[in-house]
């Protein structure tokens, strides 16, 4: 009677130990963001944390949001793996010294677009070095193309965050971006996807120069130095000629580019596959 009753006290707590591991989240990432500087990045910010919660729950990590760029300091951000910048980039010296911080220490990031954006003068200046130069490498902005339209984007070399996706693919609208650094002149920097030729003419204008007919634009890259892992895309297609503000494509739902994030998310969280 007590071996039976011993066996089944072990047999109830390995299930409970099972259950337990079963539901310990593989990773907790948390989004920092603004969503006040343009109706298409807000668009974005919205769309992006719904569908970031909706993968955290279909995933079994833990997905936290936040426009209080105060929390981006050490002991908040010790209780996470991946940082995410949906739309912007902290300003105060505090916020930036404890993102670089975190990041030297081993600390993972996602970015997407405007998170990358600095032009001198504008309200975004390129005031951070370490952030533009040494960490994305991108320096500041030069130029975007508009309307935000899809791109034949192609697959360079082999990673992690390339796994399983196409040779080429064709992404959600974006607005595309040029920066004023080479990227491929930068031995820290891997090119992971870019422009393929076959997407030119970008671009629908009116004005000539958001038209783009040549030339080499990566949008996702990783510098080597850190665990991180920058997107261009983050633009969605907005009505404001008629002034409804109403929103005309989306950044998720495309299959293939929502493979690549989702890749990226666990290869920060230093998983091998959702």
């Amino acid at each position: 009677m007590y071996k039976l009753l011993l066996l089944c006290l072990l047999s109830f707590g390995g299930k409970l130990g099972v259950h337990a591991q079963r539901n310990t989240p593989k990773f907790k990432a948390i989004a920092f963001y603004t969503a006040q500087n343009d109706q298409a990045h807000i668009s974005f910010v919205h769309e992006a944390n719904r569908w970031f919660s909706k993968m955290a729950e279909r995933h079994r990590f833990t997905y936290d949001s936040t426009n209080n760029w105060n929390q981006l300091n050490a002991d908040f951000l010790a209780q996470y793996q991946v940082v995410l910048f949906l739309d912007t980039r902290p300003e105060t010296p505090a916020q930036r010294a404890a993102f670089q911080t975190y990041i030297e220490k081993g600390g993972a990031w996602m970015g997407f677009h405007f998170a990358g954006f600095a032009l001198t003068p504008s309200a975004f200046n390129q005031d951070w070095d370490w952030y533009h130069d040494a960490f994305l490498g991108a320096g500041e902005y030069k130029s975007n193309t508009w309307r935000p339209t899809p791109a034949i984007l192609r697959k360079e070399g082999k990673h992690p965050v390339l796994r399983g996706l196409p040779k080429t693919f064709q992404s959600s609208p974006n607005e595309w971006y040029r920066w004023k650094n080479d990227l491929r002149s930068n031995p820290d920097i891997q090119v992971l996807l870019s422009i393929d030729p076959s997407s030119f003419p970008l671009g629908t204008g009116p004005k000539p120069h958001e038209i783009w007919h040549s030339g080499d634009y990566p949008v996702v890259w990783t510098n080597k130095n850190y665990h991180m892992l920058y997107l261009n895309m983050g633009h969605n297609d907005i009505d404001y000629e008629n002034k409804t503000n109403r929103e005309l494509s989306f950044q998720f739902g495309n299959p293939v580019q929502d493979k690549l994030i989702l890749n990226g998310l666990f290869w920060l969280g230093k998983l091998t596959k959702p």
